[in-house]
C-alpha cells in the first residue's frame, strides 16, 4: 500500500533529484518553489493543494500547491517550498518526508519559474491556513483528478489558449498547477495512484 517503505521508494524513483531539478531553467525572471505534498487517506494516494483567496491581487480563487517566491536566505527550492507551507498552511517542516521534484514550469503572465518539490507528509491533524493567501485546503484523490483530465480552453486577461485541466466537483486545477500535475502522472506508477496497491 502507499505508506508502505517499498510504495514510497518506487515513487522517490520515478522522480528527479532534487539537487537536479534546481539546476535545470524554466521561463520566468523570479525563481518560486512549491511544495507537492503526497498523502494516504483510506489507502488511497492524495495530494494537498490550497484555494488561494478571491481577493487576493494575482491567481484570485485559483487552486494551486503551496508555495511561493523564493527569499534570500532560502539556500534551495526545497527549502522555499517547506517554508512556504508551513506559512500557508501550517505544515511543519518536520512533518515532510522529500521524495524528489518534478521539472520546474514557467509561468507565462506573471512570469516565475517555479521548482516542484515533492513531499510524503504526516498530516498535522488540523490545517492552520494564512487568513491572508489560502481560502480552503484540498486533499483530493489522485485517481479522481487523473480520471478528470481534460484538455480546456481558457480565457484569462484578454489571451486565449490551451492547458490542461483537472476538474473533481467543483475543483478545478489548470495552468502551471494543472502542468505539474502532468507530469507528476507521468511519473507515478499508474497502480500507486490507482490504488491497486492498498489492501
Amino acid at each position: 500500500m502507499p505508506t508502505s517503505p517499498d510504495a514510497r521508494e518506487r515513487i522517490r524513483a520515478a522522480l528527479l533529484p532534487t539537487e537536479d531539478a534546481a539546476a535545470l531553467s524554466a521561463h520566468g525572471e523570479t525563481r518560486a518553489a512549491v511544495l507537492v505534498p503526497l498523502l494516504e487517506v483510506d489507502g488511497r494516494l492524495h495530494v494537498v493543494l490550497t484555494r488561494r483567496r478571491s481577493d487576493m491581487r494575482r491567481h484570485a480563487g485559483e487552486i494551486a500547491f503551496p508555495g511561493g517566491r523564493a527569499d534570500p536566505g532560502d539556500p534551495s527550492p526545497t527549502a522555499t517550498a517547506l517554508r512556504e507551507a508551513h506559512e500557508e498552511v501550517g505544515l511543519p517542516p518536520e512533518n515532510v518526508e522529500i521524495l524528489g521534484a518534478l521539472s520546474p514550469v514557467g509561468t507565462f503572465v506573471t512570469g516565475y519559474a517555479v521548482y516542484p518539490v515533492v513531499g510524503w507528509i504526516r498530516h498535522p491533524g488540523e490545517w492552520q491556513l494564512s487568513p491572508h493567501e489560502v481560502d480552503v485546503v484540498l486533499e483530493l484523490d489522485l485517481a479522481a483528478l487523473r480520471a478528470g483530465y481534460e484538455r480546456r480552453r481558457i480565457e484569462r486577461r484578454g489571451m486565449t489558449f490551451e492547458t490542461d485541466a483537472y476538474v473533481v466537483d467543483d475543483h478545478f486545477v489548470w495552468g502551471a498547477t494543472g502542468r505539474m500535475l502532468a507530469d507528476l502522472f507521468d511519473r507515478l506508477p499508474p497502480e500507486l495512484v490507482a490504488g491497486a496497491d492498498a489492501a
